[in-house]
């Protein structure tokens, strides 16, 4: 029987209703909650709230789950960066529930938090963030999770800087041969947020200037090599994760038109050009120019499962949050997308 649980406002529950993990929707509202934990533990240590205090607690334990032994992570200042949940009422045959999630939390503005979050930003966005003290961590124990008890029980998720953690965490362990269930909310699009612009034609058309000129980079930098660079691009195309974004966010806004440049450019017969070009950014091509190595850019993907909020959040405060993700009210649309090009 499904049983009743909280859903969340900004600041706490507001109503009960029914969870079934079977159902989508609340899939999504919990993994949310869940990554909503994370951020309430940073702000509970930063508060100095313990015990009874503490304002995190709620958000895992009405949807039966807890933190893991240790399952609290943090960098290397001490500020919490995620968390390792545990599901303590797992039935044998439970379907679509995860055993554990690992969860990461988005920045925080604290100046205590904020410049090692800032300093993972930028290392993403030059398609470096394994240099990060964040994304090594994470990696280490997510390693160490499905070592444990097997890629099929893990599932991952994130907000914002965290959905970018999670993303390449993901990445690196589909190359491993672990699939893992990622719920990303928000996740950054490295690049100009074209999608933005009210102008559709004027938007395909920057679109696919954008599309030749990276594909133009990209054999400039790779040579006639770019079908050898191309295969562990396409080793991800059989993992799908959960993207949310929203139409009106300018850090994520950009993955809707990425994938719908795929769309269009195989209906105007020039999918090649876009074939070279959909797995690096200006960005990525310039730093293996630069630097040597792959250019596959971090934020990119052959396959997803895009979700995007239709519905009006003027202001980036909201069209960013991750308390959207949990609103009743939610209108969407939701897509699946798969490259076979590769």
């Amino acid at each position: 029987m499904p049983s009743k649980r909280h859903i969340f406002s900004i600041s706490g529950p507001v109503h009960l209703t029914v969870v079934d993990w079977t159902n989508p929707d609340h899939r999504r509202s919990i993994l949310a909650s869940l990554v909503q934990g994370v951020y309430r533990l940073e702000r509970d240590r930063l508060g100095k709230r313990h015990g009874p205090k503490a304002l995190a607690p709620p958000w895992w334990d009405s949807f039966h789950f807890r933190i893991r032994t240790n399952g609290v992570l943090t960098d290397v200042d001490g500020s919490i960066i995620g968390a390792v949940y545990e599901y303590y009422k797992h039935p044998a045959s439970a379907p679509n529930v995860p055993r554990y999630v690992i969860a990461f939390r988005g920045m925080i503005k604290k100046l205590s938090t904020i410049l090692r979050d800032l300093k993972s930003g930028v290392w993403y966005a030059v398609n470096e963030l394994q240099r990060s003290s964040h994304f090594q961590r994470a990696m280490h124990a997510v390693q160490e999770l499905v070592a444990f008890a097997g890629a099929p029980n893990v599932w991952l998720a994130g907000h914002s800087l965290g959905s970018a953690i999670a993303l390449v965490v993901g990445k690196n362990m589909v190359k491993m041969g672990c699939f893992l269930n990622a719920y990303l909310f928000n996740p950054p699009f490295v690049g100009l947020p074209i999608e933005l612009i009210k102008d559709e034609k004027l938007k395909q058309e920057i679109r696919y200037a954008s599309t030749v000129v990276k594909a133009g980079v990209a054999i400039a930098v790779k040579g006639g090599d770019h079908q050898q660079h191309s295969e562990p691009f396409a080793a991800l195309s059989h993992w799908f994760p959960q993207l949310f974004v929203n139409q009106d966010d300018p850090f994520c806004a950009e993955y809707v038109g990425y994938f719908q440049n795929r769309v269009d450019m195989k209906q105007s017969g020039v999918e090649k050009i876009e074939r070279i070009a959909g797995k690096s950014s200006i960005s990525s091509l310039l730093s293996s120019a630069l630097a040597g190595g792959d250019s596959e850019a971090l934020h990119l993907l052959p396959s997803a499962y895009l979700t995007i909020n239709k519905g009006s959040t003027p202001g980036f405060r909201r069209a960013h949050g991750i308390h959207q993700w949990w609103d009743p009210s939610f209108r969407c649309e939701s897509m699946q997308y798969r490259h076979h090009l590769y």
